[in-house]
């Protein structure tokens, strides 16, 4: 079978913040091979000349010498399979001989993300660029065989910018290898860890950094399109190209924290609602732009370089593709701006939840701060009020919301302001608000293009 297209977006790394962008990815291409009805390697090539792939792998194998020794010869590109007939007859037991170049070539079983995998590799701590270029530039300098002649990949594990483990080998799948039995030999967990490594990344260092539950991978050079997807399934942030103050993010940017150097709001995470059905619009209201700009990306940038972690709580992840947070749906569909809520809280990492809806084009910092300040207090929510109202789409949650949400959802209530009543709430009064400066409509939002056209005259 033909490897999917990876039609999601990457994102590039530069001045602080991560942007949306295309790249080409080099393509893996794993072909099953069975020779006399005998299923005896999958060859993992370039996905062009199969057939001069599969003749040369036999020759050299020392299972054919001319093409009078093939009887039948067939490659199907759209199951992955090359399937042979031989007039002499396979050794009864086969012994692959692997290589000591830069990947192994063949394999006799692909390799895939187990559920254990999975559940380890998933470490959603924010990593700073700094720490990224910290690990690779340590790296570098340790390898000076690279340097001098050539020919030799490395690899190294740290956390946070230092560097722990490193070793360095013909092969950059064996880097990792050494990486792995020196950890064994010394204890080491390398849970949660950052891998770096000189050479090109390929499914089976993916597989590989999955079972030790590696939580990045960054490289010097480029991922192929499967251990980009392999890299998907493990909850693995992927990073190529990691040089000259930039790299490429090709699966889970959200790992990656934006604006790392910036003062953030500790203990509090930001949670964009973007579930609505936008009907009074006529079309996804987060998507218009202001400025330029849609509205979900103005409200993101703002999050962003005030929160280390940003989520986006939506039933349509793949219409905020371009933003390099974590997409997490309702929990309880259809049920209005209520789920919305209980879902941000349920799925923030943090103890308490500032929430602002995708339509607010001009959310003011200083008010987000002030609302976090003030939660700090202990109130289980903090609601500002603008001149048209109370603004509970637009205020900080404290964790054990969340179950007073449910039990609201459960009981058929969609009123956020009745469930309100019942929570320990401290009101922030339009008075209290107009003391900052610089605000300009800061709880304005738009439902109808009427209002759009509006917004667009403010600026």
């Amino acid at each position: 079978m033909k490897p999917e297209i990876h039609n999601k977006p990457f994102f590039t790394y530069r001045s602080d913040c991560l942007e949306s962008t295309a790249a080409k990815v080099v393509t893996e291409f794993p072909l099953q091979l069975i020779v006399n009805g005998r299923e005896i390697a999958t060859l993992i090539g370039s996905p062009h000349d199969l057939r001069f792939l599969v003749a040369g792998f036999l020759r050299l194998q020392g299972f054919v010498s001319s093409l009078h020794d093939f009887e039948m010869f067939s490659v199907c590109e759209e199951f992955g399979t090359a399937n042979v007939k031989i007039k002499g007859e396979l050794p009864e037991r086969l012994k692959p001989v692997l290589t000591s170049g830069c990947g192994t070539g063949i394999t006799f079983t692909l390799p895939t993300v187990t559920h254990a995998a999975k559940s380890s590799a998933v470490f959603r701590l924010p990593r700073s660029p700094r720490s990224i270029f910290s690990l690779m530039g340590e790296l570098s300098q340790k390898a000076d065989h690279y340097r001098s002649h050539g020919g030799i990949h490395s690899a190294a594990i740290g956390r946070n910018g230092v560097l722990e483990l490193y070793a360095e080998d013909l092969g950059r799948h064996n880097t990792f290898d050494r990486i792995a039995g020196e950890a064994l030999f010394k204890g080491i967990d390398m849970a949660g860890a950052d891998l770096v490594t000189s050479g090109r990344v390929s499914t089976e260092m993916v597989a590989k950094a999955a079972l030790m539950g590696i939580g990045v991978i960054a490289s010097r050079t480029s991922p192929t399109d499967m251990a980009i997807k392999l890299c998907d399934q493990a909850g693995i942030c992927l990073i190529g190209y990691v040089r000259g103050g930039s790299f490429t993010v090709y699966s889970h940017p959200e790992v990656v924290e934006e604006y790392s150097e910036l003062d953030k709001i500790g203990g509090v995470t930001g949670c964009i609602l973007a579930g609505g059905t936008s009907s009074r619009m006529g079309k996804n209201k987060a998507l218009l732009e202001v400025d330029g700009i849609p509205i979900i990306t103005r409200t993101y940038r703002i999050l962003a370089s005030l929160f280390h972690e940003v989520i986006v709580v939506t039933n349509t992840p793949h219409d905020y593709d371009f933003l390099p947070c974590r997409k997490v749906p309702d929990i309880y569909p259809d049920f209005g701006s209520i789920a919305g809520l209980h879902s941000a809280l349920t799925h923030s990492g943090s103890e308490r939840s500032f929430v602002t809806p995708c339509d607010m084009p001009f959310l003011e910092p200083a008010i987000i701060r002030h609302l976090c300040d003030i939660q700090e207090g202990g109130f289980d929510a903090v609601i500002p009020y603008s001149e048209g109202g109370q603004e509970p789409l637009h205020g900080v949650y404290a964790a054990p919301c969340r179950e007073i949400f449910e039990a609201s959802i459960r009981n058929g209530e969609r009123k956020i302001i009745d469930v309100l009543e019942r929570m320990n709430i401290r009101n922030v009064t339009h008075e209290e608000i107009k003391y900052f400066d610089g605000i300009s409509s800061p709880f304005l939002n738009v439902n109808t293009p009427e209002e759009y056209e509006r917004i667009r005259t403010i600026t």
